[in-house]
């Protein structure tokens, strides 16, 4: 039996907006605001818990080691002590500082892109993280997710993961985001969906011309062949530039699937018919598409809902829910739209059920941004490393744990703090006791 697995970020203590990612809306907008690291992870842990108890399975990524330290001494700041290297990245590279002490590893649709045991030709669970090196505070991320997802996924024999695609801007690669798993059922051959932005080989595809396009197709390229999937198992769509420009810097801000459910806005593809068309004919007609028109909630609404960064989950007795974010539920369009979506008869949605997610959309990510889906087997299961499959207990000690370590407020000023350093080790150490994964970050070795 193969199911679906759900492993979220957990949000990390250093949870602020810095306004670093350029195409992200949101975040660019609540620059400087004074965020809640504390209320963002238990909106976090609550979206886990309320899954779980529909049926989904749930399991979790630890956050990464903010601030990085390690990484501003890399890039020439040598004071022997930590706080000195804090202050001096805050009075000289301020930029340096926010990169170094961004949670964005919270958002584990760009952790990897993950291909199961029963799609690859070799019969193991291939993972890729991704490299991010769009931007310069993801970037950061690749070495240290190759480091959490070994450790997690340890076991050779059934897990092969890859290191981040080298090559730099030529494979901007955004993991998950940008990778949808199309299939009957989840232990059944899937067809996988890879949605590029641009190639850095052509210049004669069309290109974005306000923000920037995160992933080319050969990354894409580059993925599928890592993950042993045979022509007919991969499709690749381009991203529509228009999209792009209006704020979807990832396609899962323009589109959503689960099984052969698409759920997808009129303008998320390039040429949208004959790309819909080419993916039903892949996926042998059994492709359920659901075509949100752009008379009915514009690309902006889409944007700022994030209705397409809504998670779509099987339910234990059947059917579809999705999972959005509660902005669909107060802007009319949106809501209109789902409403119409759960009473229609030819798709498998039959509820909707709105969260609270502010703090983690206010930097720019929805629920859909913040888990990385992988499907396995029982055996694969078994085999974790960790205490990472979620249950009662486990989240209970977490919430315990963040309570007893997250700030309340953090601003940018905040970020220099050498006070804040010794509280975020101090809960990395205790959060790596409770997850049995050892010495995990930089600062336990």
């Amino acid at each position: 039996m193969y199911q679906e697995i759900n492993f979220d970020g957990l949000v990390g203590p250093t949870h602020n907006y810095a306004g670093l990612s350029q195409g992200n809306v949101a975040s660019v907008a609540n620059k400087s605001a004074v965020s809640q690291p504390k209320a963002a992870a238990l909106q976090g842990l609550g979206k886990m818990k309320f899954l779980a108890e529909l049926g989904v399975p749930q399991a979790i990524l630890p956050p990464l080691e903010r601030p990085s330290v390690h990484w501003l001494r890399r890039l020439g700041i040598e004071k022997s002590k930590d706080e000195d290297v804090l202050e001096y990245a805050s009075r000289n590279c301020p930029c340096l500082l926010a990169a170094a002490s961004s949670a964005s590893s919270m958002w584990t649709a760009n952790a990897a892109t993950v291909a199961p045991s029963c799609d690859t030709s070799d019969g193991k669970l291939h993972l890729t993280p991704a490299n991010l090196s769009s931007k310069l505070h993801r970037a950061i991320e690749a070495e240290e997710t190759y480091t959490v997802l070994r450790t997690i996924f340890q076991d050779t024999s059934k897990f092969q993961v890859h290191e981040p695609l080298h090559g730099g801007q030529a494979m901007r690669d955004e993991g998950a985001a940008n990778h949808t798993r199309l299939t009957r059922s989840f232990g059944e051959s899937g067809l996988h969906l890879f949605v590029y932005g641009v190639s850095s080989q052509s210049d004669s595809l069309p290109r974005p011309t306000r923000f920037p396009a995160r992933q080319t197709l050969e990354a894409s390229h580059s993925i599928a062949r890592l993950h042993r999937l045979t022509p007919t198992q991969k499709v690749f769509l381009q991203q529509s530039p228009e999209a792009i420009d209006a704020g979807v810097f990832h396609n899962d801000v323009i589109s959503v699937g689960h099984l052969s459910t698409l759920l997808y806005h009129e303008k998320a593809f390039i040429d949208g018919p004959r790309a819909i068309d080419s993916l039903g004919k892949a996926f042998n007609g059994s492709l359920v598409p659901i075509e949100i028109r752009e008379a009915d909630v514009s690309l902006s609404q889409a944007v700022s809902s994030y209705l397409f960064n809504s998670q779509i989950v099987s339910l234990p007795e059947g059917g579809l829910a999705v999972i959005a974010p509660s902005e669909c539920e107060q802007i009319e369009a949106t809501r209109q739209a789902l409403g119409k979506i759960v009473v229609a008869s030819d798709n498998q949605i039959r509820e909707v059920h709105y969260l609270n997610l502010k703090e983690s959309m206010r930097n720019g990510g929805g629920p859909a941004c913040l888990r990385q889906r992988v499907v396995m087997n029982q055996e694969e299961r078994d085999s974790l490393n960790g205490r990472v499959l979620l249950d009662d207990r486990l989240f209970n000690e977490l919430t315990a744990w963040v309570e007893k370590h997250y700030r309340d407020e953090l601003s940018s000023e905040d970020l220099a703090d050498p006070q804040l350093l010794t509280e975020c080790r101090t809960a990395l150490d205790d959060l790596t006791s409770i997850l049995r994964l050892g010495n995990l970050y930089e600062f336990q070795n």
